[in-house]
């Protein structure tokens, strides 16, 4: 039980006309008139990296901390990898700049280790996420679970 985070990943998978195959994924029953339209992957799983969590509530969910599923922009992730890697450069400002937040089994609400330890891993899988040439058929989506 606690604060668990999603950064989920879809991929619009096309094709070119009704002859063409769709994709397939093997395993998975064929019905009529179904076709794969998505690929759908985890981006990025976080647990109890409150300030993390509090961002995106901020950022992106307008305030609202209800575990729904969130649109999360190229530019909001563009974002929030910089931010995380103003606080790795100004550690001092850490707790103005990206605080944390109590909650519900939210984990330690203070600059801890563990607060580090989730900053640096967002911002070096955010870095390396964010370089690769995705294209527009991905899109992002946050969703938060406690």
């Amino acid at each position: 039980m606690g604060l668990d985070m999603y950064l989920n990943a879809k991929k619009f998978t096309s094709w070119s006309s009704d002859e063409d195959a769709a994709p397939t994924v093997d395993g998975v029953p064929e019905a009529a008139g179904m076709k794969l339209t998505h690929l759908n992957y985890e981006g990025m799983y976080w647990r109890k990296a409150n300030a993390i969590h509090a961002w995106f509530v901020e950022n992106v969910q307008d305030g609202e901390d209800n575990c729904q599923e969130y649109y999360v922009s190229f530019d909001d992730l563009m974002k929030l990898m910089e931010l995380c890697g103003e606080v790795i450069a100004n550690p001092d400002k850490a707790a103005e700049l990206l605080p944390p937040q109590g909650g519900f089994f939210f984990g330690a609400a203070e600059v801890d280790d563990w607060y580090w330890e989730q900053v640096k891993r967002t911002h070096k899988e955010l870095k390396e996420l964010l370089s690769r040439e995705l294209g527009d058929e991905w899109s992002f989506t946050y969703q938060s679970s406690w």
